[in-house]
């Protein structure tokens, strides 16, 4: 655990300190809830924890590695567990490789009913067992319904971490059943410094991948190894301003949605006299958007986020989305 980011690693140490049988992660997403999550599983299934939580060499630690921990269930949709490499159970893989249904991004009730029933099995190596839920906003309501019983009162030594980036989707009777741990925000300082150590970006990109991404380091990360710059994120108003997508042409879709949402954001927050979250204001345009144009550009935004899983056309789709930027800087 110690390549765990510190402020990771403090509310891991907390967690183990806890007698609850079921642990709910809560927080918005980018916080890392699967990260402490698994940390957390791995240090009480470990045969040799530490301090500092798993000690990562024991036979037990291994089989967490390799995804095949017989005292660990993971309920994943299986959209992740196939993204992830987590096992499926082989009635629905064969289901999915065949091409009769195809991989879901809710945790389907028969899931929920396999978790039941892995609760009921005898613990293999003696340290209990773990049942880890992420997203738990992706139960639907009769997958969530089916773990109400158990999650209540568990057989055994069995332990649930619930984790979720949306705790207001959630059934209330799933909440009310768990211990709730807010995920915590690092410090400023830290976060820079752990990016310092995990890559070789400048002082400058990194306090402005901070900035980007709204103080999410995971994300900041991500964004920092895929050559984000501090020159391309100012950059970024003036290219669109000029109906040219700059810095978009390098960055995925969802990326590039991401970013047009944020420059919106600011621009908004800007033309209600508040300051821009995401943007030095001195990138912003000098002369702002009008109110309505803003406000539509939004609302187009908003639209568009919804129909992007899977565009057929990406070059295409970035040109509408920089064409409609344009559109709505010059509405003035």
């Amino acid at each position: 655990m110690n390549d765990m980011p510190p402020w990771l690693l403090r509310q891991l140490q907390d967690l183990r300190r806890q007698q609850g049988h079921a642990l709910l992660l809560s927080g918005p997403a980018g916080m890392g809830q699967y990260d402490l999550a698994m940390a957390l599983a791995q240090a009480w299934l470990c045969e040799q924890p530490t301090e500092q939580g798993a000690c990562g060499v024991c036979s037990s630690c291994h089989a967490i590695e390799v995804k095949t921990h017989p005292d660990l269930k993971m309920l994943l949709p299986e959209t992740l567990c196939l993204e992830w490499g987590w096992p499926i159970d082989p009635k629905t893989q064969e289901k999915i490789d065949e091409k009769k249904i195809k991989p879901s991004k809710w945790i389907r009730v028969d899931a929920a009913r396999e978790a039941i029933a892995f609760t009921q099995l005898t613990q293999s190596r003696g340290r209990g067992q773990v049942v880890l839920i992420y997203p738990a906003e992706r139960l639907n309501v009769e997958s969530a319904n089916t773990l109400l019983k158990t999650l209540e009162e568990p057989s055994g030594q069995t332990r649930f971490i619930v984790a979720t980036e949306a705790a207001h989707q959630l059934l209330p009777t799933i909440r009310s059943r768990c211990l709730t741990h807010t995920m915590q925000w690092p410090l400023e300082a830290e976060a820079q410094a752990w990016l310092a150590q995990q890559t070789q970006a400048s002082a400058a990109d990194i306090a402005c991948a901070l900035k980007a991404t709204g103080g999410l380091a995971s994300e900041a990360l991500d964004w920092l190894k895929s050559g984000f710059t501090a020159a391309a994120w100012a950059a970024l108003p003036k290219s669109l301003w000029a109906q040219e997508p700059g810095p978009l042409a390098d960055w995925g879709i969802s990326r590039q949605m991401d970013a047009l949402q944020k420059l919106c954001h600011d621009l908004l927050c800007v033309a209600n006299h508040a300051a821009p979250r995401y943007f030095d204001p001195s990138h912003l345009p000098k002369r702002l958007p009008s109110l309505p144009s803003l406000v539509s550009w939004q609302q187009d935004l908003q639209t568009a986020a919804h129909t992007m899983e899977h565009p057929y056309m990406p070059a295409l789709l970035q040109e509408a989305w920089v064409l409609r930027a344009a559109q709505a800087l010059h509405n003035s």
